[in-house]
């Protein structure tokens, strides 16, 4: 007998919970309207999100917009600000010139020309960043990624979001509970209820009762209550490799209201560790991301407290312990886990709300038409998961492996060879003679980091892949063309584009045209 999945559950809500059920629930309406598929999301009182996760990608835009979620109501209910990249200041030699950006912009030209070689042959100056792309240009000049007469989504540069994570979750449930019919429980889930295959059949709460379901989504957090209390998933450590395991966060707020405001995440290099710096219209969100096997607390805390300045004495500290890696799986039985109930890595490339977003895009996709076809696509589930998973640890650890500093335990120990991916040490050895481009995607769709992003790594943190005339001789003429519409578009760009704090005012005031 066919059992049909017609009722998923949500159990946890915060970034997590609202961005699963909302992208579930706007991929399905037309079924949800008809009765064949509801979805409730329960949500504790009594438990606050953790509320991690200033930083998005540029797909952000995307599912903000499937679910019909204007944009202009983000920037005014969310603190939202643009972000166009990150800039990692210290990380290669910790020199005072020592910088460079990972823009969302990929290179000119990308999918025809490897602009790599060429800019090597001609000296590798300027920048990389600044050879091929307007986006570090627009970012060191303070510029927003569009006019407010571009509309909603819209834009003449690639750009993600900051954004107040803890304002974020009931922003999104305002949508999830009106437009998209999603049903809201707060209730205290207190046993799950399993039949003899380890299905779960149920969840009884405190002040709601019983709650049944087909498909369950574990948003819990790091209490894991159903994919890891319940159905016993284990835990896959990663902190052999990623040694950082403690956040120290505060909120600091301007000193004027008109302060100017970065189009960037900052990362900035550390004795044993790096701190983050995010503006937001109304305060920065800064936080000391380290190891506690090289530094102790009251280190970390003094680090801070250096790099925020005087005046800041008194602003409360947040501590956050990272336990480096994800679920042995991810998807067991009829129960799914997304957000922080299937793992966490350090926020170095702002990766944790990209990975619930494209958890729950996945699900929305593949949703399982009944419990026969189940088993199949959380097999693939897994799979697709678990490369995503691993890409991104060796994409966070190229950051440290590439690093030239040795005036510290933390970076010596960061570039153990015991300490790297397999995976890495063969890219990196491939990359000594042949660099990362396009072509190396096109067996993956989706890729979490496409290759633009290993170039503007590699190269900004100065990589150097042998070339030869061969490599440039074929392609030479266009390469030339693509770095003069770069120049020139890159002019015209900073000459026309506003401040992202002018731009962000225009918006509070007029509001952006909606599409």
């Amino acid at each position: 007998m066919v059992r049909p999945v017609r009722a998923v559950v949500i159990v946890g809500g915060g970034t997590a919970g609202w961005l699963t059920a909302g992208t579930i629930a706007a991929r399905h309406q037309a079924r949800m309207k008809a009765g064949g598929l509801s979805v409730t999301l329960i949500e504790s009182p009594d438990i606050r999100a953790i509320g991690v996760g200033e930083g998005t990608w540029p797909t952000m835009r995307a599912s903000l917009e499937r679910m019909g979620v204007s944009e202009t109501a983000l920037f005014r209910e969310c603190d939202a600000a643009f972000k166009q990249g990150g800039k990692f200041v210290g990380w290669a030699t910790g020199a005072a010139d020592d910088a460079y950006y990972h823009p969302l912009m990929v290179p000119q030209g990308f999918s025809r020309v490897n602009l790599v070689p060429h800019w090597l042959r001609e000296g590798a100056a300027p920048s990389f960043c600044d050879f091929v792309t307007p986006q570090g240009r627009l970012c060191e000049q303070g510029l927003a990624p569009k006019t407010i007469a571009h509309g909603e989504y819209r834009a003449v540069a690639n750009y993600a979001y900051h954004l107040d994570a803890g304002k974020f979750g009931p922003f999104l449930a305002k949508r999830c509970r009106g437009t998209l019919g999603v049903r809201h429980v707060l209730a205290d889930v207190v046993t799950v209820n399993q039949d003899e295959s380890g299905d779960i059949v149920s969840l009884l709460t405190r002040q709601a009762g019983e709650v049944s379901g087909d498909l369950f989504v574990d948003c819990s957090g790091f209490s894991a209550l159903l994919i890891g209390k319940a159905l016993g998933v284990g835990f896959r450590d990663c902190g052999d490799i990623l040694l950082c395991d403690t956040a120290l966060a505060v909120q600091v707020p301007y000193d004027t209201p008109d302060a100017p405001m970065a189009s960037q995440t900052i990362a900035t290099a550390q004795d044993d560790g790096w701190i983050w710096d995010i503006c937001l219209p109304r305060r920065r969100g800064v936080g000391y991301v380290y190891s506690s096997r090289h530094a102790s607390e009251e280190v970390a805390r003094e680090t801070l407290r250096r790099y925020i300045g005087a005046g800041h004495e008194d602003l409360a500290v947040r501590k956050i312990r990272i336990r480096a890696g994800h679920r042995q799986t991810f998807w067991k039985n009829n129960c799914v886990a997304a957000g922080l109930a299937g793992g966490f890595l350090e926020p170095l490339e702002s990766s944790a709300i990209v990975l619930v977003e494209l958890s729950a895009k996945l699900l929305a996709e593949q949703m399982p038409a009944c419990r026969e076809v189940m088993d199949i696509v959380a097999r693939r589930f897994n799979e697709v998961t678990m490369y995503r998973w691993g890409r991104i640890i060796d994409f966070l650890k190229l950051h440290y492996v590439l690093s030239r500093r040795r005036d510290t335990a933390f970076w010596r120990d960061n570039v153990d060879p015991a300490t790297v991916p397999e995976r890495l040490k063969d890219m990196l050895t491939l990359w000594k003679y042949q660099s990362p481009w396009f072509f190396d995607e096109l067996d993956r769709l989706e890729e979490v980091f496409p290759a633009a992003s290993y170039q503007y790594v590699l190269y900004g943190m100065g990589y150097r892949t042998e070339v030869t005339p061969e490599d440039t001789a074929d392609s030479a003429a266009a390469a030339l063309r693509l770095v003069q519409e770069n120049r020139r578009m890159t002019a015209e760009m900073c000459a026309r584009l506003p401040r992202n704090r002018e731009l962000l005012n225009k918006i509070y005031q007029y509001g952006l045209q909606p599409v």
